[in-house]
């Protein structure tokens, strides 16, 4: 099969080239997709730089989700039938003609749902679910906080919210992207290079939850945002992981600050947690409510190309790569 591998092991966009590899085979409890479209995420960049490497037992390969048909059933796998047409949740893999998953990280795809839209979805929407609604327990009536928000993350979390029955603040970087955060249903989206938030935000009501992927920089800001017993949910830090944090504010505010990651969590929880997802949130993709936009699409042999349009920060939605 063809496969995207990293020249040297870590590099640029570059370093990314086409190669190929023996057709994976699955093993019990296993399938194997015929991979049509796979996700690309910031995880993806941090691993091809050499600070994010694969957990024990995943494959080295880039890509942690990815759509297509199954094609294999190892024994125990019941559910899934050759030809059905799924997407999953990887560990690693994805960027290559066939994927081997735990046939539990698996989600059918609903009708009127593509491929290329598939793959845009386990990673994002496992986050959003997992942090957002689980450690950040938001509810219908509460508000969203989400920095970053014309990101995949980001716009997932928008249509998520929204389905949900809360409300919205986005915050992005530029007015293109502010006016893109409007289209997908913030009530109240700023522009973080113009506006000002802690202002706007107060203003607003302040936000029970905050979905922060910038960190340090935005600390300050979302201790002022929150309100009385508000969640703070840390998963990226692009601006920096060492923040200067009140803790008579969050005594005096009760906040919660909280954080985690997805990739590296056990089997068992991974699990768990598309079974989640399946419950509470596939009836929302099948119905339209959450689909998040696809930015651009690439071939497999143009990774390279993929990884610097995501390095740009230009764009609004997901970049799918195709095979």
């Amino acid at each position: 099969m063809r496969v995207i591998e990293i020249a040297g092991g870590a590099g640029p966009a570059e370093a990314l080239t086409l190669a190929e590899r023996p057709d994976p085979v699955a093993g019990p409890g296993q399938i194997r997709i015929r991979v049509r479209a796979a996700g690309i995420n910031r995880p993806d960049l941090l691993q091809r730089l050499g600070r994010y490497p694969a957990p024990p037992g995943a494959s080295d390969i880039l890509g942690l989700e990815v759509a297509g048909e199954v094609d294999q059933v190892g024994a125990g796998a019941a559910r899934w039938a050759i030809g059905d047409r799924v997407c999953a949740l990887l560990g690693g893999g994805g960027y290559a003609d066939y994927a081997v998953v735990d046939a539990r990280h698996v989600l059918p795809v609903p009708t009127g749902v593509d491929l290329i839209e598939a793959a845009a979805l386990p990673e994002t929407i496992c986050t959003v679910f997992a942090n957002v609604f689980e450690a950040g327990a938001l509810k219908s009536g509460e508000t969203l906080l989400i920095h970053g928000a014309t990101s995949g993350i980001g716009v997932t979390a928008i249509q998520m919210a929204r389905a949900a029955g809360a409300r919205v603040i986005a915050t992005s970087r530029g007015p293109d992207k502010a006016a893109a955060a409007a289209r997908l249903g913030a009530d109240l989206s700023l522009d973080a290079l113009a506006d000002d938030m802690e202002t706007a935000i107060a203003a607003f009501g302040g936000a029970d939850v905050v979905l922060d992927m910038v960190g340090a920089g935005y600390a300050a800001l979302n201790q002022a945002a929150l309100r009385p017993f508000g969640r703070w949910v840390v998963i990226a830090t692009l601006s920096g992981s060492t923040a200067q944090i009140d803790l008579a504010r969050l005594m005096m505010k009760r906040i919660v600050l909280t954080g985690s990651t997805l990739r590296a969590r056990p089997a068992d929880e991974k699990a768990r947690l598309i079974a989640a997802v399946e419950a509470a949130v596939w009836p929302w993709v099948a119905s339209g409510a959450v689909r998040p936009p696809v930015e651009s699409v690439f071939p497999l042999e143009e990774a390279s190309a993929a990884h610097l349009a995501l390095e740009a920060g230009g764009h609004v939605g997901k970049i799918v790569l195709t095979t």
